[in-house]
Parts: structure tokens; sequence; C-alpha cells
């Protein structure tokens, strides 16, 4: 058998993790003590894990996060009202198997954001197709989407998002074009994926700022009242760390 041959199609199959660790075996006398079943089930696995790296680095890239946001760095200590468990709870994504929505509201600088995100991440990690926008400048996307005809694709691709999360929502005037994007995006996702909004803007206020009474009520219906809430407390986090230096 020609290793060396053998090493080139698994490259051309674009099995490069196997090709690599299969290289170094040849060349570096590696593994001899291992059956051949042994060896080939460690070939499929390298391999495999590769390939799950490769998915969950692409899944985190295309999410657009603004920060690289790890639950491992999520500081339940500061006093911010936090509980660790209903955190915990979260993270572990039960909520996104039942196309269920989470809210996290808080002011200025309390970690609303960075909780939404690693989240996010976390859902990358297994495998779940995710999308972070500020919600500002995801209205203005869409409204650029309308002009150039490409609404009902960005909506499309919206849809089959499994996990949508909105950050700084209500910090921007929300004008009728606004209403109703945000309207066909909630239509789009209700009961079928799940969405995080983070905001300063209590739900309490949400009707008055979303406007439109009628328009009002059917986003509050779908998104509100089955929500998962974390409500936040405390002073702001980037301010004591201003103040500390």
């Amino acid at each position: 058998m020609n290793e060396h041959n053998t090493v080139e199609k698994m490259r051309r199959m674009r099995m490069n993790a196997m090709a690599n660790l299969y290289h170094r075996s040849i060349t570096e006398h590696l593994y001899q003590d291992y059956t051949l079943d042994d060896f080939l089930s460690m070939l499929i696995d390298t391999e495999w894990e590769n390939r799950q790296n490769r998915n969950i680095e692409s899944l985190i890239q295309r999410a657009g996060f603004k920060q690289a946001a790890s639950s491992s760095d999520i500081d339940y200590q500061a006093k911010r009202g936090l509980d660790k468990t209903t955190f915990e709870r979260l993270l572990s994504l039960n909520f996104l198997q039942k196309k269920e929505n989470l809210i996290i509201t808080g002011s200025s600088g309390c970690g609303k954001s960075f909780l939404a995100q690693s989240i996010g991440v976390k859902a990358c990690q297994m495998l779940h197709s995710t999308m972070y926008y500020n919600t500002a400048r995801f209205f203005d996307l869409a409204k650029l989407a309308k002009l150039q005809g490409t609404y009902y694709k960005l909506i499309k691709r919206i849809q089959k998002t499994e996990l949508l999360i909105l950050d700084d929502f209500g910090l921007a005037n929300i004008d009728q074009q606004a209403r109703n994007v945000l309207m066909d995006v909630i239509e789009e996702r209700h009961e079928s994926s799940s969405t995080i909004i983070a905001t300063q803007i209590p739900v309490a206020s949400w009707h008055g700022l979303i406007g439109e009474s009628t328009a009002a009520d059917a986003i509050l219906d779908r998104i509100v009242f089955s929500s998962h809430r974390i409500e936040l407390e405390g002073e702001s986090f980037r301010r004591k760390k201003q103040l500390s230096h």
C-alpha cells in the first residue's frame, strides 16, 4: 500500500485532520500497538472533532457578536440580582428547545449584553444557528434591504435562525417602518424559534415605546407574556471600573 497516496486522497476528500494524523503515524511510527479498529476509530474521531470545531467557529463568526462572551466569565458575586441557578438553567438551552424567549433588563453597563451573548456563544457551541444585532442597526439594515429588494430574503434568514439576539432594544426611536420590521420578525419567529431581547427599558414601558396600539399589543402578546425574565439591578460595571482606576 502506498501510504502517501492514501494521505493525498484524504486531503482531496477534505479529510485534513485525518490526513495529518495518518501522515504523522507513518513518519513518526506512532500508534503501532493499536489494533486496526482502534486506529481507524481514532482517525475518524479526530476528523469528526475537527469538523465540529470548525462548525462552531463558523457559527460564532456568522453570529456577529460584538464581544467574546464566555459563560465561564460570568460574575455571580456582583450585587445585581443575577441568580446563578436560574441563569445556568438558561445556559442549558432548554428554553431554546421549547422555542421560548428571554428578556434581560437593567440599567446601562450592568452586563445585559454580555449575558445575552454568553448564551448566544453557548448556543453556537451546541451547533444552534445564532444571530446577534444591535436593534437600531438591525432596523437600519432592514430598511436598506427594503430599498435593495432583499428584505424578504433577510426575514427568511432571520426566521430560520434558531436564536436571535436583539441588543439595546428601545434606545432608538421606533418609527412606523421599524415597527413593521419588528412585527414581521416577531410574527415569523413566534413559537418556531427563540429570541433574546436585552434592554434598558422596563417591559412595562414597551407598549408606549412601540407606539401604535394594535401592533404593540400583537408584539407584546407574542414575545413578552410567555418569556423568561432576568431583571438586573445595581450600578454600572463600567462606571465601577472607571472609578477604581
